[in-house]
């Protein structure tokens, strides 16, 4: 039996908070809550990043809407991917029941069920907030990188984008870059200009560059490259003192795994270029909860990972915290893991040997203490139940603490159809963003350009291709449909997280 009086006494002086911090809950010891006991986090230590680990079933996602309703309670906007469609109900009152007034009663806190203010966003065809960014934005080097492209491929796509900016040919969407790829390919004018003035290019390297392309659209790239560009700006809202709870539904993620990684990208190229420095003083502008981690890892290169542990470091001075959710630390790249300064720690199961050293390998990753047996421990937490070690005020990792965690104030499921049409209804962010502006850009420059020249009285008359037009196959087109072609996009896809990691650390071109 643990000694109770030095247990909080010790506990108090690690996770005692002067100034601004959430609350996650009670202390427990020896299976019982000690309500003398708060686990605080302070504000100033948010954009030190965190993970939230556990077995399926524990209770990660209502711990992650704990988290969030407390940053929204002190003023933090929050960005949320919501991958198995429940957290839409957050902006919706929690309801009453016994297992929640037992458990508030166990901590001494208020139950005060309440409705958040909230976003729904969406980077495919889900209500809510249409977020687009232009192929212009991205640049060459990103884009290069999110297609998969080799060396001398890269290269042909800077050329392609020095090109655009000489001739004064915006690239808006995928069909501006697509016809600007044609033009230069086919077309005798195009071909001279690029000769003479940036070198020969092969026409295999632009077609394996147009089946990147196709395989990006295949994902549903083609409505998320366009305009009004999202302004990462917006996701900083405030409403009545509360921070806005940004949800962003990816249900499909997991079957569209290239589309989700080009939004990831531009999100956090878009932030740390236009978020001032400001250090870690006070309470960051915005955390972000990545859910399903492990996806972004899987099977990635050692020079991957040390790039995303790089945008970890200096995305923290840009006052933003991320958030990792997964299945255990391990899915976690050693060294992103060791940038993490909160690790919530939900239950994990040894049913096989593997399931095993697992566990074992997530104890190393938390400081050892007195008051438990922390690889028996992990393995019985209840639901609502989690280690949880942090940093204090000082920035000084605390213990580690088996927490007995609020429950969500919020609703506890999903909306209904009719909830989420007035969410969306009623949000400026959606009327803002809903119309799809498609103004003259490479496309259509190139098409009046195509056509002057087979209008000219020496030239005989060819019809060029418009948006909706369908012109006989050009070589252009054979090589997209070829079976070769199915092939390369198929291998792209499966591999398409992977060059996420690769742009995370690179500046977004303007």
């Amino acid at each position: 039996m643990a000694d109770k009086s030095k247990f909080i006494e010790e506990l108090n002086s690690k996770y005692l908070c002067s100034g601004e911090h959430v609350i996650l809950g009670k202390g427990m010891l020896d299976g019982e809550v000690v309500p003398e006991v708060d686990v605080c986090l302070p504000l100033g230590t948010i954009n030190r990043h965190g993970l939230i680990a556990g077995a399926t079933g524990t209770g990660k996602t209502k711990t992650l809407q704990v988290f969030v309703e407390q940053l929204s309670k002190n003023g933090i906007p929050t960005l949320v991917m919501d991958i198995k469609g429940d957290l839409s109900g957050i902006a919706a009152v929690g309801n009453k029941n016994s297992k929640i007034e037992e458990r508030y009663q166990k901590t001494g806190f208020p139950y005060n069920p309440m409705a958040f203010p909230a976003e729904l966003m969406s980077i495919s065809d889900e209500k809510g907030v249409r977020l687009r960014a232009t192929v212009t934005e991205f640049g060459p080097v990103l884009l290069a990188k999110i297609l998969g492209l080799n060396d001398t491929q890269s290269s042909i796509m800077s050329i392609v984008f020095k090109y655009c900016d000489d001739k004064a040919l915006p690239l808006i969407d995928l069909e501006d870059l697509k016809k600007v790829l044609q033009y230069v390919t086919e077309n005798p004018q195009g071909k001279e200009e690029i000769k003479s003035n940036y070198g020969s290019i092969s026409p295999a390297s632009l077609g394996a560059i147009l089946r990147s392309i196709v395989a990006l659209e295949q994902q549903g790239a083609g409505s998320f490259f366009g305009e009004l560009s999202f302004e990462v700006e917006d996701l900083l809202q405030m409403r009545d003192g509360l921070g806005v709870i940004n949800v962003l539904r990816v249900v499909d993620l997991q079957s569209k795994p290239q589309l989700f990684s080009t939004f990831m990208l531009s999100l956090l190229a878009e932030v740390y270029m236009k978020f001032p420095e400001v250090g870690d003083k006070g309470k960051p502008k915005l955390a972000l909860f990545i859910d399903e981690a492990h996806l972004l890892f899987k099977e990635a290169p050692k020079v991957l990972q040390d790039q995303i542990e790089t945008i970890v470091k200096l995305i923290r001075s840009k006052g933003v915290g991320i958030y990792f959710i997964t299945q255990v630390p391990g899915d976690i790249p050693e060294g992103v893991l060791g940038q993490l300064g909160l690790k919530i720690q939900h239950a994990l199961r040894g049913f096989t040997a593997k399931d095993k050293k697992e566990i074992n390998k997530a104890v190393e990753n938390y400081p050892t203490t007195e008051y438990y047996t922390t690889t028996e421990l992990i393995q019985s937490l209840g639901i609502g139940e989690a280690l949880v070690t942090a940093l204090s005020e000082k920035g000084i990792p605390t213990p580690l603490v088996h927490t007995y965690l609020l429950s969500p104030e919020s609703r506890m499921d999903i909306l209904s159809d009719t909830e989420i049409d007035e969410l969306v209804n009623h949000s400026a962010l959606v009327k803002k963003y809903a119309i799809s502006v498609n103004k003259d850009s490479a496309f259509e420059i190139l098409n009046q350009r195509m056509q002057e020249v087979v209008d000219a009285p020496s030239t005989p008359k060819v019809v060029a291709s418009t948006r909706t037009a369908k012109p006989e196959p050009s070589m252009f087109d054979q090589v997209l449909k070829s079976p070769l072609a199915r092939s390369v996009s198929n291998t792209i896809v499966r591999t398409g997280m992977n060059a996420l990691l690769g742009m995370l650390g690179l500046k977004k071109r303007r």
